[in-house]
């Protein structure tokens, strides 16, 4: 019998580069002790039959390529199907991470028996038969096109899928898979390579779209070799905070659609519900009005929703003043505070400033600046500002008032629920007939300062 000649190489466990040899610093991602030895000598593995493409593979001119058959699949999930672009592409490789506990498998296990007129095959490598039955008794969800199969080699899940023949294959999670190709324990640099390589090519060659679950490290990142997120074709990040019941659905990385949509989930006992119209629980309810609390008008991808800022400004009590952001970036509010204490006068320097966007969610748009600078006055002033009243402004640095891009959208979403006046900069070109809100133009932060608290 011949003898196997073992090939061994060195991978970094952060971030997946390969070394020639061991060292105690990675040199790409400058960690230490990160690097282990892994086996990766492969061997004639038949992969799957009867699910490989029998069409015969040649070049093709771009006009003669026909999309007739790439209509894109309705998962019956309207925020999933809004953050892929309108449904999953097939032959599409969708990978999704998050926290633990956030809520990955049971996002997934609802999807997958939520189609009811697809045949989805649930792939667990973390969870029984009997525990899976369980948490889908409690998402109150049937479908019998739902397969559930409790499996981590590769070569046995190939062999189910030329039997179920499924038109979704739902893999939970990627890190737990293995393949006879490598000679390496699952979870490793050269598993997860390797595994991924195998659904690629079986999802590119039967057009059968794929949806990997993913860990992710202490930093956040998705773990394993940064090539796995490369190789897909979709980065979904699912994130939220476990003692918050709201979940937010984006899309770091997406060849079919925009990255710039988000979907929100409520965590319900029953399961996550979607949240069509996220202003209603973003806005809290409150008896009466507070000084500190401002309502901005902004824009996530194609969607305007209304957001609640509260602002806390008090006496610094020790002799260095606090600056603390929840949802929004900490520099850009250090900036703000500079702007209305040069520009304005407003003596905020010597006091500690609380910030924080309610429903544990993270705001980008600038154009919130005026609403940040409301709810901080507010609550220097310890003067309330009328619920009635929504923002949308940017601030610069000599304290103009800027334009708010696709300020029409925004005005819309604050008429629809309700409010009688929104704040926009005099720079925005506004026809004010079609519209029952009262549009109230600023340049300047003084004027607005004029028009709530004096």
């Amino acid at each position: 019998m011949a003898k196997v000649k073992v090939k061994t190489a060195y991978f970094c466990q952060s971030c997946g580069t390969q070394h020639p040899k061991w060292q105690g610093q990675c040199t790409a991602c400058k960690g230490w002790n990160t690097i282990v030895e892994e086996v990766v000598q492969k061997e004639a593995v038949k992969v799957w039959s009867k699910t490989a493409s029998k069409r015969k593979i040649k070049a093709l001119k771009v006009a003669d390529i026909s999309l007739e058959r790439e209509s894109r699949i309705q998962t019956h999930n309207i925020e999933f199907d809004r953050v892929l672009g309108g449904g999953i592409v097939p032959g599409a490789i969708v990978l999704l991470g998050g926290e633990p506990g956030i809520g990955k498998s049971t996002l997934m296990l609802q999807l997958a028996l939520g189609m009811k007129d697809c045949k989805t095959l649930y792939v667990s490598g973390e969870e029984s038969d009997k525990q899976i039955k369980m948490r889908a008794e409690r998402l109150g969800e049937g479908s019998s096109d739902c397969y559930i199969l409790t499996e981590t080699a590769t070569q046995n899940i190939f062999h189910h899928v030329d039997q179920i023949e499924p038109d979704l294959l739902v893999i939970d999670s990627i890190q737990t898979l293995h393949t006879q190709a490598i000679d390496s324990s699952p979870g490793s640099i050269s598993q997860i390579r390797e595994c991924a390589a195998e659904l690629l090519r079986f999802a590119k060659e039967t057009e059968t779209p794929v949806i990997l679950i993913g860990h992710i490290t202490k930093d956040g990142s998705i773990a394993g070799p940064k090539i796995l997120e490369h190789m897909v074709d979709v980065v979904l990040q699912f994130e939220g905070d476990r003692n918050h019941i709201y979940r937010i659905l984006r899309a770091q990385k997406n060849r079919f659609g925009s990255t710039a949509e988000l979907g929100i989930y409520e965590m319900v006992s029953h399961g996550l519900r979607e949240v069509h119209n996220p202003s209603e629980i973003l806005i809290s309810q409150k008896d009466e009005a507070l000084s500190g609390s401002a309502i901005a008008a902004t824009v996530e991808g194609m969607r305007p929703m209304l957001i609640e800022i509260q602002s806390l400004v008090s006496t610094a009590v020790y002799g260095t003043p606090q600056r603390s952001a929840t949802g929004f970036d900490l520099r850009r509010l250090s900036m703000l505070l500079a702007v209305l204490e040069k520009r304005c006068g407003f003596k905020l320097g010597a006091k500690d400033v609380f910030l924080n966007i309610t429903g544990g969610i993270k705001v980008d748009d600038p154009s919130i600046d005026l609403c940040v600078v409301a709810a901080i006055l507010s609550s220097n002033e310890d003067i309330a500002i009328s619920d009635k009243i929504c923002f949308a402004g940017e601030i610069g640095l000599s304290g103009e008032i800027r334009p708010a891009t696709r300020i029409d959208q925004r005005i819309i979403e604050a008429e629809k629920l309700g409010f009688e006046q929104i704040f926009i900069s005099r720079y925005n070109k506004v026809e004010k007939g079609k519209f029952v809100i009262k549009i109230v133009e600023f340049g300047k932060i003084e004027e607005v300062y004029q028009t709530l608290f004096n």
